[in-house]
């Protein structure tokens, strides 16, 4: 079985990253693969400094751990001026590839006003960087303070389903590309 880790980058208590990011994972569910959460929320992580190691932060060592055995990321980033989070910036600054080479990757961005794909061609950008393997699809949600229901769903019916197929997506092409790793040869 595939196994994912997926996180946000923002650090909103009423995050509309989270949301997105819940909701995905809940549609991976459906599909039959689970996605483990990390909340950056709850984790202690410094600022890059380039080090080899970050001893003080047992954060920096679970990060690594968890998504160097992933065999795909979700990662969702909220848009902050046209780009990616600082916060997601930072917590990809701390792998290196060790950890993301390879790795199949979904990206989702929010944003507060119209759609486009700012952040995700600067997300595309980052992660080819480090040989990861970003799948074709992606979605950005605008306006997220109007595009989710009080239930964390998304009002637009259409947009639901592109994130349904982003997920299946993530699923089939990391079959693909990782086929190895997923059955366990």
């Amino acid at each position: 079985m595939v196994k994912f880790v997926g996180w946000a980058g923002s650090l909103r208590p009423e995050s509309y990253s989270q949301m997105a990011l819940d909701l995905a994972i809940t549609k991976a569910a459906a599909q039959g693969v689970e996605i483990e959460k990390l909340d950056l929320r709850q984790m202690t992580l410094p600022f890059c400094t380039g080090a080899e190691t970050y001893p003080d932060y047992a954060d920096v060592a679970l990060l690594q751990e968890k998504v160097k055995t992933a065999d795909g990321l979700l990662l969702v980033t909220p848009e902050y001026h046209g780009s990616v989070s600082g916060v997601l910036k930072n917590s990809l600054d701390l792998l290196g590839f060790d950890e993301l080479s390879g790795k199949v990757v979904a990206m989702v961005s929010i944003l507060g006003g119209q759609a486009n794909s700012n952040a995700l061609n600067d997300l595309r950008v980052i992660l080819r960087w480090v040989h990861a393997w970003v799948i074709p699809e992606q979605v950005a949600i605008a306006q997220a303070w109007q595009a989710f229901t009080p239930e964390g769903n998304l009002k637009d019916g259409k947009l639901d389903e592109r994130l349904d197929k982003l997920v299946h997506s993530l699923i089939t092409h990391t079959q693909t590309l990782r086929p190895t790793e997923v059955s366990g040869k």
